[in-house]
């Protein structure tokens, strides 16, 4: 299931979310439940294979899953595409803010909406 899920969020290259994720595999036969999904996603996010876009309630694939890091994502508001950066001065930036004030950073993940080059070619 944990793969299927993999391949099936890695597919589109474009946010996709849990109950899109749960009709798709009902399509193909498979006996699966929202919580069954939900445990896949888990794993898949707790071993960097996936990221979470927070503000999209949704999932996209990770950009390079074989190093551990924080990053930025890009979401266009017109086609929704998402873009991973890994920026390692706006961590840094962020990181060294916090300290400033006293607060220590676990995890940073920042979203940034505006219009990608696609779409802004097109107007």
């Amino acid at each position: 299931m944990r793969r299927r899920v993999l391949e099936l969020v890695w597919r589109s290259h474009a946010p996709v979310g849990a109950y899109a994720l749960l009709d798709v595999l009902r399509d193909e036969g498979r006996n699966a439940a929202p919580p069954t999904v939900y445990r896949a996603l888990d794993f898949l996010l707790e071993n960097g294979l996936i990221h979470r876009i927070e503000s999209l309630n949704a999932f996209i694939g990770c950009s390079d899953p074989r190093r551990p890091h924080q990053g930025q994502h890009l979401i266009c508001r017109r086609c929704g595409s998402v873009t991973e950066l890994a920026a390692a001065e706006i961590i840094g930036a962020v990181r060294a803010s916090a300290a400033a004030v006293g607060f220590t950073v676990e995890r940073q993940t920042i979203e940034i909406a505006g219009v990608c080059a696609t779409c802004a070619a097109v107007e």
